[in-house]
């Protein structure tokens, strides 16, 4: 009799407890993104400066090519674009305390950072470059040449940037700015040997002082896919924004507008 009641209490309890799991299950979760930007009416982007991604024009507005890409997504949603510009090493913290909904920055899809948020498809690719000064690294035509202890390089802290340098030139002596334009005076001043940044400010930076500085390598020493970052949790988000890449990129209009922030100079007359 008391191994009968106690299969009956087994069996009910079983019951119960599938019945609460299911309903767990079934529960609606948490307002998505997209649902909480639909409603509020704006999209608001978690950005960094970063020639041609990000800057202002003459009249303080910003313009780019992640500029572009935000406005865009932002029409497509049926919202406006809110530019919240961000230290580059606190965007990730940021992000996650949800000072904003997303992350359009040119930022690089990786490991590390995958594990404190989820990426999109890559909507872009890109690379790092160096420019160097002319007289501190006369004959340097190889990253070797820069691996040395006596050679000093400069990055923008919390970039894939500096950790290119930390990867590829361990023996070299690395100083971080917040941003590369502290960079590149101090390569100007003759302060550091070269500094390493995503292409093509680098090139940029040879045409602008070609007195000065040049770039000793060919092409860019790495390629890293770019995404845009959000919460993790969000599979409603993640699956718009990997779509909206996917239309995009069969439109053509992710070409068309990254040839003209980096492979055109005619937005320089916009510039400040």
């Amino acid at each position: 009799m008391k191994s009968r009641f106690r299969s009956t209490l087994l069996l009910v309890a079983t019951l119960v407890l599938g019945t609460l799991q299911t309903a767990a299950a079934q529960a609606p979760r948490g307002e998505s993104m997209l649902e909480q930007v639909m409603k509020r009416g704006t999209l608001r982007v978690g950005m960094s400066t970063f020639v041609p991604w990000a800057m202002q024009d003459k009249t303080g507005n910003f313009i780019g090519f992640e500029i572009d890409v935000a406005n865009r997504v932002a029409k497509d949603m049926g919202v406006k674009a809110e530019f919240i510009p961000t230290k580059w090493s606190g965007i990730l913290p940021a992000l996650l305390t949800g000072k904003f909904d997303i992350i359009i920055g040119g930022m690089g899809i990786r490991p590390e950072r995958n594990l404190k948020v989820n990426f999109s498809l890559p909507y872009d690719h890109t690379g790092m470059s160096l420019v160097a000064h002319k007289k501190l690294t006369a004959g340097f035509t190889a990253l070797a040449d820069f691996n040395r202890p006596n050679v000093t390089i400069a990055a923008r802290t919390g970039t894939t940037a500096a950790t290119a340098v930390t990867r590829l030139m361990p023996k070299a002596k690395l100083r971080l700015f917040d941003d590369e334009s502290q960079a590149i005076q101090e390569l100007l001043l003759g302060r550091v040997h070269a500094v390493v940044a995503s292409a093509p400010l680098p090139a940029f930076q040879a045409i602008a002082h070609p007195d000065r500085l040049f770039l000793p390598l060919k092409e860019d020493f790495t390629q890293e896919p770019i995404g845009f970052a959000i919460r993790k949790g969000d599979p409603d988000s993640l699956n718009f924004l990997d779509n909206w890449i996917r239309v995009t990129e069969a439109e053509g209009w992710l070409k068309e507008r990254k040839h003209y922030w980096f492979e055109t100079k005619a937005w320089e007359k916009l510039l400040k």
